[in-house]
């Protein structure tokens, strides 16, 4: 019995209804075995019951009070029995209706458990447990959520190794067919296709530490203007090479900027890239800084293929690439970039944007990062402050 009432809420509840009766059924019998003496005095004044003797006032035979008392127990037993019969059952109705979204909730936890992310409860009321199966719906939708974005990760992964691997089996093929050439040249693009791959493997693990918040960041005060100057030097012969033009208008007394160094020098390289990719030859690339009040924003514009609208909510997300012809190997990246940049921002305390006017007209990203920014202790990416 004690086990079956420790595994089972409903016989928790009932057998509290339970105590709860027999506690008013006592106090029920204790007062009127008290007060019904008095209230037959206090509504038969001047009545005596012979027990001993005669007394003041008319007498009343004791058998008579007796016939009386009885009575009055034998009627308020029945209306006892009655009401606890009535309490059980309402007992029972009421339990049941604190049970029932429980079990619902129980039966959906296991159900999603068992990898079934869709599952849902309804909510009915605006009580506790309406609010509980509410937050339980969050939480399920959460859980969907991260099982869809594992889903596509693992999928994305796969296409993306699969390029560079089916190029690197397709050149070995041909060498162990003869069909192609043992020289220079085939070596050559095996060399880059392992390259890429080497690159995205990379890609991939830098996304999983900045995902996972696994990562540290010294901050200190930066200059900003040497940043981008960093990054410029950097880019420059690949512009160049490409015949982009690569700007920079960066106004002088620029404030210092509380950052990771490294990081920061990482977001700008991403964006870069990225702007490097999507430019045409003979295009444009600005790269400009300004100060707003505690914030330093840096932008990158570019007069490359531009972004449609519908893309722009995404542009962000993982191996998301606007034109979806565009593929690795042809130059697309791998789609990863952006998604850093956005989680090395954020790190900082800071904002990235992406602005476009629509296809064939560039885009622009713009990311700002505060001034003076100390993260909390429970901060992703465990920042430090350098000395």
């Amino acid at each position: 019995m004690t086990d079956y009432l420790r595994r089972h809420l409903g016989a928790k509840l009932l057998l509290s209804y339970s105590i709860v009766i027999l506690v008013g059924v006592a106090v029920l019998t204790l007062t009127s075995q008290v007060t019904v003496p008095t209230a037959f005095h206090h509504h038969a004044p001047g009545m005596q019951i012979m027990m001993g003797g005669p007394g003041p006032g008319p007498a009343l035979p004791p058998e008579l009070y007796l016939s009386f008392r009885n009575s009055f127990y034998e009627a308020l037993a029945y209306a006892v029995a009655a009401a606890t019969a009535a309490a059980v059952a309402v007992g029972l109705f009421f339990s049941r209706r604190v049970i029932s979204p429980l079990r619902s909730i129980m039966a959906a936890s296991q159900r999603i458990a068992e990898g079934h992310y869709d599952e849902r409860v309804l909510v009915n009321g605006e009580d506790e447990i309406a609010e509980l199966a509410g937050r339980f719906n969050q939480m399920a939708e959460k859980l969907e959520q991260v099982e869809s974005m594992r889903r596509r990760l693992i999928g994305d992964v796969s296409h993306e190794l699969r390029t560079p691997l089916t190029a690197i089996k397709g050149s070995m093929e041909g060498l162990i067919d003869g069909v192609l050439p043992a020289g220079d040249e085939t070596y050559q693009q095996i060399y880059q296709e392992a390259g890429r791959l080497a690159h995205l493997v990379d890609d991939l693990q830098e996304l999983s530490r900045v995902e996972s918040g696994a990562f540290e960041m010294q901050l200190g005060r930066v200059d900003s203007a040497g940043l981008i100057d960093t990054v410029v030097r950097r880019f420059a012969p690949r512009f160049q090479a490409r015949d982009i033009r690569l700007d920079v208008e960066v106004p002088p007394g620029l404030p210092r900027v509380t950052a990771a160094e490294d990081r920061a020098v990482q977001i700008i390289s991403n964006l870069l890239a990225n702007a490097l990719q999507y430019t045409p030859e003979g295009g444009r690339v600005l790269i400009s800084a300004s100060a707003a009040g505690n914030e330093l924003l840096i932008s990158v514009r570019d007069s490359g293929i531009g972004i449609p609208a519908e893309h722009l909510a995404h542009i962000f997300d993982r191996f998301y690439r606007v034109d979806k012809s565009r593929s690795r190997q042809a130059g697309g990246g791998s789609g990863i970039g952006l998604t850093i940049a956005r989680h090395l921002v954020e790190a900082q305390g800071g904002k990235i944007r992406v602005e476009s006017q629509g296809e064939g007209s560039g885009s622009t990203f713009t990311f700002y990062l505060p001034s003076q920014f100390v993260p909390p202790a429970s901060e992703r990416g465990r920042a430090r402050r350098a000395n």
